[in-house]
């Protein structure tokens, strides 16, 4: 029995009928245009970018996330500094002993506000 040698020449001879078909067949899906099988083609090579471009828009929303965690912070913080918190007023102190049920008196002794105003807010104020 003889041993079975294959030469570079039917070797090549081989080689250029594979590519000659897959040409051929190229040339076709690429002519058929809009056929199934050029979607199909084309829809492994889509999704491909498409889980990319997903990947990088998930990480550039991160990214936006962040800094908008940050610039709230700050907004936050420059509000705080802007309106700090204030002492309460002698007129909100007085409306507070009013309420309370305190006298005229009172009110303008431990406010440092004048008996007058006293008395109105006394007036305005008092629970009945």
């Amino acid at each position: 029995m003889e041993p079975f040698v294959i030469s570079w020449r039917e070797l090549l001879i081989g080689l250029i009928a594979v590519l000659g078909i897959y040409v051929a067949e190229l040339l076709l899906l690429l002519r058929l245009g809009n056929r199934k099988g050029l979607k199909l083609w084309r829809r492994g090579a889509d999704a491909h970018v498409e889980h990319y471009a997903v990947a990088a828009l998930k990480s550039e929303l991160a990214g936006l996330r962040q800094q908008v965690g940050a610039l709230r912070a700050e907004v936050d913080r420059l509000t705080t500094a802007a309106n700090p918190p204030q002492a309460p007023t002698p007129y909100g102190k007085a409306i507070d002993l009013a309420r309370h049920g305190r006298a005229a008196a009172d009110v303008a002794s431990n406010t440092g506000i004048s008996r007058g105003e006293a008395d109105l807010i006394v007036a305005l104020y008092r629970r009945r």
